[in-house]
């Protein structure tokens, strides 16, 4: 019997909890755990949630190949930056051949990378699930299985919010309703053979998880890899945005914002490397993998860090587009994460194995020399002032856009004015900010379809065709912005019908 990949069951958490938890293993095997172990205590449930967050950065087995480009989450954020045009390699190389940056891999349904990524987030999902049918039969204080609850609920809000983006045609909200088909809306452990919720469907149960989850009030936490008040505020901000849902945009960005929990890095700060979210101020969200959880060359820094030592990043150093390098100001200190010539005096490697090329970037960095141990930026507060400019200047309100903006600008740019646009012209210089901004964090695709804009790389001078197969424009609306459901999926569930 053929098994559909978003079935949810006990057994996958169990083994994701199992392999977190080292006492645990001690005293029971990996495949002997049960729901009533895993639910026996508060403690044992926080060790399941955190399986979440783990598997989160981790180079898993979900494909057969076991690719070293997909290591988790961060494995698909960077393929979202590769199959844009700000960020690119002079050769070809693991994002060609696997078929991200040629824009093949998301249109065959029987790639790894489509089957990864809706893997990946039904995976996150359905785990969430089991611990939301399942937390309120442990003996513990309302406090602490609401801590957990609200975690559950955004998570599952956020693998929802990624596939939603990916698997259907964009958020329009000129169209009132969304009745395009989305992706299956699965909510309880019994949802395993589904057809396709349209995509205002989808939308409302994300936002209805967050409206939820925020009501449980999370303002605690153990580290910043797990998911608080703040962070719930800022996918619904994220969320809000794709719906070109302005004043809510506006709504849940100023209330993070507001909070003051974070604070915009300072300029020394913003050249260490982004590689520490217990120590860089704005960093509200993050993978935290420990030196022993640490992937050599599976990681999301062995893929990106500069002076990670690996062969795929020795030999292929990221580049930024460079004419939108050439439009950073001289005094940005974001003009500092890239270098349009290195040399050895300018750019300093560890080894005279890392090749230096044009627009280089030097934006990440590993934490400790000789390793690829780097934590992965979910979110960061830059992204919620990005967020508030494009909602006020999406609702005409120019002068609060400008406001909003220059807080941002200012603390990178110490010689910065405020902006005087409006309109067009304003929406474009936001877009400018965030393109520089959350450059390798993965977004490119993700707005550049939220926007309705064409790829076009051909206005990249040193965007190197062959890295791509000569794949250097895609016209907006295309039906290349949708990716097609795995074929492993299909073959399980005659109800979910195929992308175009």
């Amino acid at each position: 019997m053929k098994k559909n990949i978003l079935a949810v069951s006990a057994a996958s958490l169990a083994l994701l909890f199992s392999s977190c938890g080292k006492n645990y293993l001690e005293t029971s095997p990996t495949d002997k755990v049960s729901k009533d172990e895993i639910f026996s205590s508060i403690e044992n449930a926080n060790t399941a949630l955190n399986g979440i967050y783990r598997f989160m950065f981790e180079r898993t087995d979900l494909v057969s190949s076991n690719q070293q480009n997909r290591p988790g989450v961060g494995g698909i954020m960077l393929s979202m930056d590769f199959m844009g045009e700000d960020l690119g390699t002079l050769g070809s190389t693991w994002f060609t051949n696997t078929g991200e940056g040629t824009w093949v891999g998301h249109r065959m349904d029987n790639s790894t990378v489509t089957f990864y990524t809706y893997r990946t987030f039904y995976k996150i999902i359905g785990d969430a699930i089991f611990i939301l049918e399942n937390v309120d039969s442990i003996n513990a204080t309302d406090a602490q299985k609401n801590t957990i609850k609200a975690q559950a609920l955004a998570l599952r809000a956020y693998g929802y919010a990624n596939l939603i983006q990916l698997y259907a045609k964009r958020y329009d909200a000129t169209l009132g309703v969304n009745s395009q088909l989305g992706v299956p809306l699965v909510l309880n452990s019994k949802d395993v053979k589904l057809e396709r919720a349209t995509v205002s469907e989808v939308y409302a149960s994300i936002i209805k998880d967050l409206t939820d989850a925020e009501q449980f009030n999370i303002s605690s936490r153990v580290n910043k890899s797990q998911i608080n008040n703040q962070v719930i505020w800022g996918l619904r901000a994220r969320v809000a945005l794709t719906m070109q849902d302005y004043p809510n945009a506006i709504v849940y960005a100023k209330k993070v914002i507001d909070s003051k929990v974070f604070t915009l890095m300072n300029q020394e700060n913003y050249l260490k490397g982004f590689n520490d979210a217990s120590v860089l101020s704005e960093f509200m969200w993050a993978s935290m993998p420990t030196q022993d959880q640490g992937d050599a060359f599976g990681s999301y820094f062995a893929q990106i860090a500069y002076n990670a030592n690996t062969a795929f990043q020795r030999g292929n150093p990221k580049r930024i587009n460079s004419a939108l390098y050439n439009k950073i100001s001289a005094t940005d200190i974001r003009r500092s994460m890239w270098e349009p010539k290195p040399t050895v005096e300018n750019f300093p490697l560890p080894s005279a194995s890392f090749a230096r090329q044009d627009y280089m970037s030097r934006k990440f960095s590993i934490k400790a020399p000789g390793g690829a141990l780097g934590d992965v930026p979910l979110m960061r507060l830059s992204e919620m002032y990005l967020i508030l400019a494009e909602g006020y200047a999406g609702s005409g309100q120019s002068g609060l856009a400008q406001d909003a903006l220059f807080e941002l600008v200012k603390v990178r740019d110490l010689k910065a004015t405020k902006s005087t646009n409006t309109g067009v012209a304003l929406m474009e210089e936001i877009w400018f900010n965030r393109r520089i901004e959350l450059w390798g964090e993965g977004f490119r695709f993700l707005d550049l379809k939220r926007l309705n804009q064409p790829l076009d790389r051909t206005l990249a001078p040193n965007f190197s065709s062959n890295s791509v197969n000569n794949l250097m424009e895609v016209p907006a609306g295309d039906m290349r912005w949708q990716f097609l459901f795995p074929r492993a999926e299909m073959d399980a569930n005659n109800l979910i019908e195929q992308n175009d």
